[in-house]
């Protein structure tokens, strides 16, 4: 069975409630990570927990155990003159900013003549996550 610390490898399928598709690891190698060390969301990490090699099971993960509340702190407006003319600007979309060390993903969600507005939230941030999950092996 399956306990902190252990490595393990799993196959996942994740939608929404409203059964939109988000991610999958179907056609690629399994999801591999340490659980209880943090490299995935809590709810996935506390969900594998328990599970023994070749078990399948559906999980439902809360938003608080997901990628938490979506954030109006995490929403801006950046100056339109400050956006190079030749970046596309369609609202849905991703750019990636920089803040001097990383590209930091933000989505438009609203393009004017004088700013662009941007959501620097996580994309799954305030959604409630369901997984097929498949255990396939355990170190």
């Amino acid at each position: 069975m399956v306990k902190s610390g252990d490595k393990v490898a799993i196959h996942y399928k994740g939608t929404l409630n409203d059964g939109t598709l988000f991610d999958s690891s179907e056609g690629r190698e399994p999801l591999e990570f340490e659980v209880g060390s943090g490299m995935v969301i809590k709810g996935f990490d506390e969900g594998v927990q328990g599970m023994e090699v070749g078990e399948k099971k559906s999980i439902h993960i809360a938003v608080e155990d997901a990628y938490g509340p979506a954030s109006e702190e995490m929403v801006f407006n950046f100056d339109r003159a400050d956006i190079p003319a030749d970046i596309p600007l369609v609202v849905g979309e991703t750019l990636n900013m920089h803040d001097g060390q990383r590209a930091v993903p933000v989505i438009i969600r609203e393009v004017t003549d004088a700013y662009v507005r941007l959501d620097a939230n996580h994309p799954l941030a305030g959604q409630e996550l369901n997984f097929e999950l498949e255990l396939v092996s355990v170190n």
